[in-house]
């Protein structure tokens, strides 16, 4: 495998390199009346659960090359709180097709990041990012799969791994590596 230092043209073909895709569904949003949709910030529980998210992060080893984030306010606020939780910044770019995308519009974007990213973090919403992991998963660790079906819920995050390049990847071609649910505490008042 190919150093993260060489070229393409020295490292040959990016096709057969190692990817894994992270699915971070935002954290629980509060419905404050009078706020439109793209503005509802997280709740009291996902203000709780988005660093726990970050800690699951951190904790796996798993630093995103890049973070591809929704611009609405929900998912902005997860990612700021998971991120806190990592060691360093990772570079993040809020992406208005993220807001509201179905699995196949999802694909897309992911269909356009460049092959030096070998590790990318989607942050937004259901149901797109529930159908983009069951469109993707060919199959699964343990019942991860079947427990997406059942539920991806708030703060869940998918880990889907593939060889090849971000353009090629199909349905059915990733293996859904881990499904996690990270909850922060909470207080026992």
């Amino acid at each position: 495998m190919p150093s993260p230092t060489e070229t393409p043209e020295r490292a040959g073909s990016a096709a057969g390199r190692p990817r894994r895709l992270f699915v971070l569904r935002h954290a629980k949003s509060a419905w404050p009346e009078g706020v439109a949709d793209r503005d509802r910030p997280l709740g009291p529980r996902g203000l709780r659960d988005a660093p726990a998210a970050g800690g699951f992060l951190a904790e796996s080893g798993a630093r995103p090359d890049l973070a591809l984030c929704s611009p609405a306010r929900r998912a902005r606020q997860t990612w700021e709180l998971a991120a806190a939780e990592l060691d360093g910044p990772v570079p993040t770019r809020f992406d208005p097709l993220l807001y509201g995308a179905d699995a196949e519009e999802l694909l897309d974007v992911v269909h356009g990041v460049p092959d030096e990213i070998t590790t990318l973090l989607l942050v937004g919403h259901n149901p797109g990012l529930e159908d983009l992991i069951l469109l993707l998963a060919g199959r699964a660790v343990g019942d991860a799969l079947d427990r997406v079906r059942t539920k991806f819920p708030t703060s869940a995050i998918g880990i889907l791994t593939w060889s090849g390049t971000w353009a090629d990847l199909r349905p059915g071609e990733a293996l859904l590596t881990h499904l996690a649910i990270p909850r922060g505490a909470r207080d026992s008042s």
